[in-house]
């Protein structure tokens, strides 16, 4: 299933979504402008080494940052076009709604706990690794995570696939969408299939629901 829109107008210009998506497209840009090298060097040492963290050692090549922030850059990293591309479509679906109900500056702190808790939850589940962990996708899970607490019925155009030939648009509760966009997380940590983290998917939805309650909806203007 692929997402195309939701049909969930806002009240507020979503500039804080807007930005963190021109900053993940940048990073990637830089990203892709370097030698294969230097490259490998980058993601190393601005992704979140399981390893590394867990120790709070630094191994080669060496970090000009403090290890706990790659539990920050890591979130606008990426491995590649599809890899950026998927995860940037969901956050211009779902988060401009979650960014109109918290407010800009709740959003950007609900945005950095989301990631942070999904970092965490890939460490915890994968202690020794020395693969780097990146993406946006961890902050993006907590964002479904609020969007179907708050707006659990609105329809959601999604594009799918009939007898494997034949694609339909179809417009579809969020709720449904998203909670079989986590089953789907569940069943891939289970199988520990190929190089995605799952755990941090179900990390940063469990956070997203959380943090939601904690950071709370910003309060509606009365009207005169």
């Amino acid at each position: 299933m692929i997402p195309l829109r939701d049909r969930n107008p806002t009240r507020s210009f979503p500039l804080i979504t807007i930005l963190l998506i021109i900053s993940n497209i940048a990073v990637f840009i830089y990203e892709i402008s370097l030698p294969e090298t230097k490259l490998k060097d980058f993601i190393f040492v601005y992704g979140a080494v399981p390893e590394e963290i867990v120790n709070m050692k630094d191994f080669p090549p060496r970090n000009p940052i403090p290890i706990p922030l790659t539990l920050f850059t890591c979130m606008f990293l990426h491995g590649g076009i599809l890899h950026l591309l998927g995860n940037m479509l969901y956050l211009w679906i779902f988060g401009n709604n979650v960014e109109d109900a918290l407010g800009k500056i709740k959003f950007i702190v609900f945005y950095i706990l989301c990631g942070i808790s999904a970092s965490l939850t890939h460490i915890i589940m994968n202690p020794s690794s020395d693969v780097p962990m990146i993406g946006a996708s961890g902050a993006i899970s907590g964002v479904l995570g609020a969007y179907m607490i708050l707006y659990p019925f609105a329809r959601v155009d999604t594009l799918i696939p009939f007898f494997f030939f034949f694609w339909r648009i179809v417009p579809i509760p969020a709720f449904f969408f998203i909670l079989i966009w986590f089953l789907m997380q569940i069943a891939g940590a289970s199988q520990m299939s190929g190089n995605i983290a799952w755990f941090a998917h179900i990390g940063g939805f469990a956070g997203g629901m959380i943090f939601l309650f904690i950071i709370g909806r910003r309060k509606s203007r009365k009207r005169s």
